[in-house]
């Protein structure tokens, strides 16, 4: 017993010597910290810079260089959108101050190796692709690519594909076999492979000023004034054989701005959009 009250007397120095330097401690803090509070803060001003959002929707104009291609581009850059073009001729001959906001690709829709790096970070496709020849050629050219293209698209989870395809004209449907028969190949394949964000325009005779080299061809001229009388003559589609000749004109412009809004409008119906259709959407949203 007593051993261990000698050693509590004699440690009672120790704790001492311990409370007095943990105090000075403090003070030493208290001291430290209270000019640092005294000391006036250095706030510099950030230089504000007024940047645009980046574009969260890309568009993929397949035939961007065409003559209704390239007024779809023009039209998904006036709406804001991050445009590229894919096509066999690549970057368009047109000098148009729009044309250098396009990213151009060059490639064969023939060949599924040149959608790959083309669709990258793509939301939207819409196909313009198309052409007259044999045949075969029409089949490849009208269907086989653009299936292609589809195909493409959908392994990719894109999510909307808008296809630009043809109005019906009965006769001329045996006539241009090859053109037709591509054409609903590729709408079959679309409504398969896309059915809630696959859309199909089929627009007739599409008129507008359209460019051969240097040369302008003012189709409007004609087409304009056809659209306005042919608009009013709608019962006379239903006639055999004449009925389908009898199908409005459509401006390029018009057509242009129902291709965008279906494919970056999330509410605008899949399916078939017929030549009325057209006009009808492309007029102002009404709020």
């Amino acid at each position: 017993m007593r051993t261990v009250l000698s050693r509590l007397i004699h440690s009672t120095p120790s704790l001492a010597r311990l409370n007095a330097t943990a105090v000075s401690i403090s003070r030493r803090n208290l001291c430290t910290n209270s000019n640092k509070v005294d000391e006036p803060l250095k706030v510099e001003e950030a230089e504000t810079i007024n940047v645009p959002p980046p574009p969260t929707e890309k568009l993929l104009v397949l035939g961007g260089n065409g003559f209704v291609g390239s007024h779809v581009c023009r039209e998904a850059l006036n709406h804001g959108l991050s445009v590229a073009s894919l096509s066999r001729s690549g970057r368009s001959s047109l000098h148009d101050s729009w044309a250098s906001n396009v990213a151009w690709y060059k490639g064969n829709l023939l060949s599924t190796d040149a959608l790959k790096e083309a669709l990258h970070g793509v939301t939207a496709v819409i196909s313009c692709v198309g052409g007259f020849g044999s045949n075969s050629y029409m089949y490849k050219i009208n269907g086989t690519a653009n299936i292609n293209a589809i195909r493409a698209a959908s392994d990719q989870g894109v999510k909307r594909f808008i296809y630009i395809s043809a109005a019906d004209f009965g006769v001329v449907n045996y006539l241009l076999q090859g053109y037709y028969e591509g054409k609903k190949a590729a709408e079959t394949e679309l409504l398969t492979r896309f059915p809630y964000g696959g859309v199909i325009l089929r627009p007739g005779f599409i008129y507008g000023t359209r460019r051969v080299g240097s040369m302008k061809i003012p189709l409007g001229v004609i087409g304009s004034p056809f659209e306005m009388v042919l608009q009013v003559a709608k019962p006379l589609n239903q006639i055999p054989l004449v009925g389908p000749f009898l199908t409005p004109p459509v401006n390029v412009t018009a057509v242009a701005k129902v291709a965008v809004r279906a494919a970056t409008d999330p509410v605008f119906p899949p399916g078939v959009v017929d030549v009325y259709g057209i006009q009808r959407y492309s007029q102002p949203k009404s709020n």
